[in-house]
């Protein structure tokens, strides 16, 4: 796969997915919407003990919340290596979901609790919790505001200071509401969102919620690989050199890769 552009297959990826129930009939997708490949740059080792749940990249640090109840948590890792430098267990009781960080903060959801996690990123301190009312799913900022999915077609705006919901929008693939929404990163004014069950990146307008493109990563895997992992999960990107990396739930791999337009 490495050095060369993946071919997108949107039509045998939509109906497989339909087939096997992982996107509802509200989530079709015309052929009109543009459907980008991709282009792997570098592959990085990845715990496949690491049920990801969120990721994020900075400085050269890359951290990842992680899930499933009594094994969900926050670490920071290695790129290069992938050895765990840091690692902070949540309790029990909560299973960990979408990370982001927040200046000198990182934030953490959770799925089911109703409670979110504000860790210093210094030294990963847990300074405080905040409540909300959905399920917990992927979470990212535009720099102004953070933005969470819940499992809807929803992606609510949050106060990243007092975390009230401040707005939101329905996100609509071809005047159809998209729900299974996962893990959010925010690249360049628009959110990419794993949508569940699927190997479809939707590239989403925060401002109108329509799903302005897809990506398609099928084959990131090998055949045997998938045996032994998860689905796709986790997206993390650098403003600062373009760089995106993808991962998934139990996979052995994590993934520099290009966008390919054309």
């Amino acid at each position: 796969m490495t050095g060369r552009f993946a071919v997108p297959v949107i039509l045998g990826a939509l109906l497989a997915a339909l087939a096997a129930g992982c996107i509802q009939e509200e989530a079709s997708i015309a052929e009109e919407v543009a459907v980008h490949g991709f282009r792997v740059v570098a592959v990085y080792p990845h715990d496949p003990g690491a049920y990801t749940q969120g990721l994020a990249y900075r400085d050269g640090i890359l951290y990842e919340g992680t899930g499933l109840y009594g094994r969900s948590g926050l670490r920071e890792t290695v790129l290069e290596t992938g050895e765990v430098t840091r690692y902070r267990g949540l309790p029990p009781q909560l299973f960990g979901e979408g990370i982001v960080l927040w200046e000198d903060l990182l934030v953490q959801l959770t799925w089911r609790s109703g409670i979110g996690l504000v860790w210093e990123l210094d030294d990963l301190t847990l300074v405080r919790t905040f409540s909300y009312t959905t399920e917990g799913w992927g979470i990212t900022s535009d720099g102004r505001r953070l933005i969470m999915s819940d499992g809807t077609s929803k992606l609510r705006f949050l106060d990243p200071e007092t975390f009230g919901v401040t707005g939101e929008v329905e996100v609509m693939a071809e005047g159809r509401p998209l729900t299974r929404i996962n893990e959010l990163e925010y690249v360049d004014g628009l959110v990419y969102a794993n949508v569940w069950k699927t190997d479809m990146i939707a590239v989403i307008s925060p401002e109108t919620g329509e799903v302005t493109a897809w990506i398609d990563l099928s084959g990131l895997l090998t055949e045997e690989e998938r045996r032994a992992a998860d689905v796709l999960n986790g997206i993390a990107y650098d403003p600062e050199t373009g760089r995106l990396f993808v991962t998934g739930k139990h996979w052995p791999k994590l993934f520099e890769i290009e966008i390919a337009t054309v």
